[in-house]
């Protein structure tokens, strides 16, 4: 039966998206996790989603398809390398190649969507934006802009029924506090996968911006990171 909390937590198979799911099942919501296979290079990242949802029990976990290889413009969609380093000090200023154009503000839509059709408006995802990421739709102004618009958007919202909240509670933390907190919750970051580029074995590359933040998170905790990177 469904719980009479019910919530769509967008989950990508990475670190942020798993801390978020747990958080939502800490704070007594039934979660409804909503993956999308957008033809991402690093779409093995998808089976990190579905092993997270089975492990965390979901109440559904549903994966789209909607190709924004059409569109490309991102390291993420299309023939464009992705950046590596040696180090988060190497990681550049602006907004990086891996940025997908839009990406949060589809995702989020198509969140809003199931969300108003499961008679609810809470939505849970997990943008940060304290540890670099350059991106523009990881930032508070957006959550608060997109929220404001998502009130006006759906009829349930409208009539007052069901008003839409979107939940970013990795918002202001730093990936070292998002790990801590994850563990905390019981999340196993084994089952995760944050890679831009890995391997076909779905091994990480180590050196590309997702790599190093996430590493130098598990560092400040005093852990060495879970998954496999390549040898």
């Amino acid at each position: 039966m469904t719980s009479s909390r019910p919530a769509v937590v967008l989950l990508s198979g990475g670190l942020d998206s798993a801390t978020v799911l747990a958080i939502a099942k800490r704070e007594g919501f039934s979660p409804f996790a909503l993956s999308f296979r957008y033809g991402q290079r690093h779409a093995i990242e998808l089976a990190a989603a579905e092993r997270i949802a089975r492990q965390q029990g979901v109440e559904r976990h549903v994966t789209l398809d909607i190709d924004l290889r059409q569109f490309g413009g991102s390291a993420l969609t299309a023939e464009i390398a992705v950046p590596k380093g040696e180090s988060v000090e190497q990681i550049g200023e602006g907004i990086p190649v891996t940025y997908v154009p839009a990406r949060n503000t589809v995702f989020l839509s198509f969140a809003l969507a199931y969300a108003e059709t499961l008679g609810t408006g809470h939505i849970f995802i997990g943008v940060n934006a304290l540890d670099y990421s350059g991106y523009p739709d990881c930032r508070p102004e957006f959550i608060e802009a997109y929220e404001r618009m998502a009130n006006l958007a759906t009829k349930a919202a409208v009539e007052g029924t069901q008003p839409v909240k979107i939940h970013a509670p990795l918002l202001h933390l730093t990936k070292a506090q998002i790990i801590r907190r994850g563990l905390d919750l019981g999340v196993d970051y084994s089952l995760t996968s944050s890679c831009y580029d890995p391997g076909n074995d779905g091994a990480a590359c180590g050196h590309c911006d997702s790599c190093l933040l996430r590493q130098k998170g598990f560092a400040e905790n005093g852990m060495k990171d879970p998954i496999r990177y390549r040898a």
